[in-house]
């Protein structure tokens, strides 16, 4: 698919805005479930994987819609890519349990700030997995990001709620970081692994795989700790919406969590590892904004600093792709026109 295809940016448009509903309303979800007495760190990690029937939906839709070549699904699954899908489907498996601790103590904003420093990790790890270019737009990206998750280190530990003791918030603290690492992981692997994938249709089936590993890890850890009574017993007694909101919140949850994932691979698959971890990335002030506005997170100096190099990283990033196009525009058009001298 050529990136100056008008499917090709119709399908980019379509995945950003898959991430950017899906990262957003997923992560005040998460919280949500915490704020009303949920309390099962299982449960929140199972319920970010476990609404992978619904890529069934993507997958058997008419094969035209994704103009990809026509087969049946499935029919390009080698051994190793399988072992490979499951493998990064256990290690997304506990990302998201780390997630899930996380945002467990963590207020919203907080817990979205330190993710953006798998920024950080990601240039490093695409150097090194994908041989990713350094440039100055990157390279000045990172650095302001990395120096938000640092300020917002330093700055917050007053934020967090009265009755958290400073163990669990650092484990909260180190566990985001954790996940952000992991994730950082995750993405330039799918890199290199989404070279030798032809059409989107094997990205959807893909994330299937992975999100079914994920979601085995994630029910034997439900089993392990009595996460299905758990969740019973809290939709009856403990939550403080009642029961049928309970329900709710973990279905909401389930497909959001389908439209990050989605949007993230499919980032991922249309562009690059780093430019996906950045547009990732630059959604942190939304939900920064959004914990500020749905769940009345302390938005002190801190904070406002730290989402301000956010967006300021993010802004020269993009400014530094557009200057790239541009180049890479020109020297297109001179290589045509050279030919055509030539002839003349």
């Amino acid at each position: 698919m050529s990136p100056t295809s008008k499917h090709y940016m119709v399908l980019l448009l379509i995945t950003y805005f898959s991430l950017f509903v899906g990262s957003v309303s997923s992560t005040l979800l998460s919280k949500f479930y915490f704020i009303h007495k949920g309390s099962s760190i299982w449960v929140s990690t199972w319920v970010q994987s476990v609404g992978f029937p619904l890529l069934l939906l993507l997958i058997y839709l008419p094969h035209h819609l994704f103009k990809c070549t026509r087969r049946r699904p499935f029919t390009s699954f080698t051994p190793k890519l399988l072992l490979l899908s499951v493998f990064i489907g256990l290690m997304l498996g506990l990302n998201n349990f780390l997630f899930s601790w996380g945002t467990s103590y963590l207020p919203v904003s907080t817990a979205s700030l330190l993710l953006s420093s798998q920024l950080a990790f990601n240039l490093i790890l695409s150097i090194i997995i994908v041989k990713q270019k350094i440039t100055f737009s990157n390279f000045n990206c990172v650095i302001l990001l990395t120096l938000s998750s640092i300020l917002l280190a330093l700055s917050s530990n007053h934020d967090r709620p009265k009755d958290l003791t400073h163990a669990k918030y650092f484990i909260g603290f180190f566990s985001t970081i954790g996940a952000g690492l992991l994730f950082a992981l995750y993405l330039p692997v799918m890199e290199m692994i989404y070279k030798k994938v032809y059409c989107y249709e094997m990205v959807i089936e893909m994330q299937l795989v992975m999100e079914m590993a994920a979601t085995a890890l994630a029910t034997i850890g439900m089993a392990a700790g009595h996460g299905f009574s758990e969740m019973k017993k809290e939709s009856e007694m403990v939550f403080d919406l009642g029961p049928k909101a309970y329900w709710l919140t973990l279905v909401f949850n389930m497909v959001t969590w389908q439209f990050a994932f989605m949007g993230t691979a499919g980032l991922v698959f249309l562009t690059t590892s780093l430019t996906g971890g950045i547009c990732m990335t630059a959604l942190m002030a939304a939900n920064v904004l959004g914990g500020v506005l749905a769940y009345g997170d302390k938005l002190g100096g801190g904070k406002v600093v730290s989402t301000l190099l956010c967006v300021w990283g993010f802004c020269s990033y993009v400014y530094g792709m557009y200057v790239k196009m541009k180049e890479e525009e020109k020297n297109n058009n001179q290589s045509i026109q050279l030919p055509e001298q030539q002839m003349v």
